[in-house]
This record gives structure tokens, sequence and C-alpha cells, in this order.
């Protein structure tokens, strides 16, 4: 059976207003008064997203500063992305919602599924790894970097990582949240995160190159985000029987956006806790 989803395109928005928007749309979906929604977006400026547990202390901030790059803590689990030059796209509905029903795995899983499609339909030759859970080793426990760590269901070509998500689920609903890098250099994110010396900064930006990867370098030529974000509608129609309407925010939506960047994600009280 078909289901109707409202689609969001908004412009590129600064990381506060961004993650605030997720939430902002979770709360009224739990309300009744939103459908469930894929939204597809982008950062201006350049903004460095911790997971909901991470340590502050990752972070280098004076560095992040000399280069304009915001930082900010999104409510989903995972370690740090840099957002920059790419697509993101979030998944926000009830838990009883068909797609998202059955727990992390089960849902992650139809997600994943989705997004298989939406590359191959880029023409990218991508696989995806199923990954069994484990307890993370000491020495993941201090990676970090999203983009290097192994996830379930990951999304790779030639053994490198392409899409890195996450999701949390709360009692107003489900949220899923990912990246899709679509140009630039990923070793970026090192400037922005704490080392113990130059040399190791320089090992990390390596290691992740090794690991992870771009449309653009696997293609050998730029996709843009138009692009990509209709091939990401085309994999949720055919993967998950989603109709989308085209939507905006509705009034209410932004208003409570508002409320929660200054309550929340553009306060220390909420970036730095951890």
């Amino acid at each position: 059976m078909t289901q109707s989803w409202r689609l969001l395109h908004t412009p590129p928005a600064r990381g506060a207003w961004n993650m605030a928007v997720d939430e902002s749309i979770l709360e009224h979906i739990h309300r009744g008064d939103s459908q469930p929604t894929l939204r597809l977006y982008a950062w201006e400026p350049a903004c460095l997203s911790l997971g909901h547990a991470q340590s502050f202390s990752d972070v280098d901030m004076e560095r992040v500063k000399a280069r304009g790059w915001e930082v900010v803590r999104r409510v989903t689990g995972g370690r740090a992305i840099l957002h920059s030059d790419e697509l993101t796209y979030s998944v926000t509905g009830s838990a009883e919602e068909p797609v998202l029903a059955g727990g992390v795995l089960e849902s992650y899983n139809r997600i994943a599924q989705a997004l298989l499609f939406a590359l191959h339909d880029l023409g990218l030759p991508v696989e995806m790894k199923e990954r069994v859970p484990s307890d993370e080793p000491a020495t993941q426990n201090l990676n970090p970097v999203c983009f290097e760590v192994p996830s379930t269901y990951e999304i790779t070509v030639n053994e490198k990582k392409l899409i890195g998500s996450a999701q949390a689920r709360r009692k107003e609903g489900v949220l899923q949240h990912g990246s899709l890098p679509l140009t630039g250099d990923l070793a970026r994110i090192c400037q922005a995160l704490v080392f113990r010396d130059e040399a190791a900064r320089e090992h990390a930006a390596q290691r992740l190159l090794a690991r992870a990867t771009t449309i653009e370098s696997i293609l050998g030529m730029a996709t843009d985000w138009e692009t990509a974000a209709q091939a990401f509608v085309r994999g949720f129609e055919a993967q998950l029987e989603i109709h989308f309407q085209r939507g905006e925010l509705s009034r209410s939506e932004s208003e409570r956006a508002e409320e929660l960047v200054k309550e929340k994600y553009a306060s220390p009280a909420w970036t730095e806790r951890v």
C-alpha cells in the first residue's frame, strides 16, 4: 500500500537551524500536525556535527573558528561529521509508520535499501555490507570521525564508506539523518579535531581518505545537489512505496525551530554538555 509523505527541500542553512528543524518536524508529527517527512538539505557555512554522546573535547575550536566553520550537537548518535559539499537527508515519522516500525535495525535496513537504489540511479557501483552490531573495541571508541567507523548496513564503494547515517528513537517518534558527500576533501574534518601532534593529524587524514569517499571521486565528475536529491526521491518512492507531496515548513514548525535554535542547538549548554 502506497503511503503519502511530505517532501521538503530546504535551502542551505546554519547547523543549529538544520538540527532544530528536524526536531521541530518530529514534535509536530507526534502531535498529529505534520505528515511523515523526507527532508533534503545542505549547510552554510560548513559545520562540524557531533554525535549525541560524543565528547566536546574532541573539537579544536581555535581551528574551527579560524576556518569560519561552526559546531552543533545532533540528537542522533555516532561521531563527528564535517558537513560541506554534501546532500543531507532526514527521515522523520512515528514509530508506527511502516518504514520506521520494528526497531532500529529493521527501519535502518529499509531506508538503506532506498539509499542503495538512489546511488545506483546516480551510476555508482555501491554495495551494502550487513555488519553484525557488537560492542565497539576501545580503539574505535577513541575514533572521533564518523566516516571511519563501520556501521550496520553500511553503503560502500570499493570498500570505502559513502553514506554516514544515524537514528534516534524517542517518545515523539523516529528521526534518522545522514550525509552523502558530493565533492571536496573529506580529510578537512581532521582540521577541526584535536590530535596529539601534527603527525597524528596527518595520519588520521590519510586513514580517512583510505576508508571513505565522495561521489565525484568515484565518478570522476561532479554531481550537483539537485540531481542527487531527485535520485533520493526516486529511491524512496521505488523501494518504500512512498508517494511524495512537495511541501514547505509550516509557520508553526518554523517558529518552533527558531525556539529550539535559541534554547538548545546554538547554546553551549547543549553543544558542550558532554
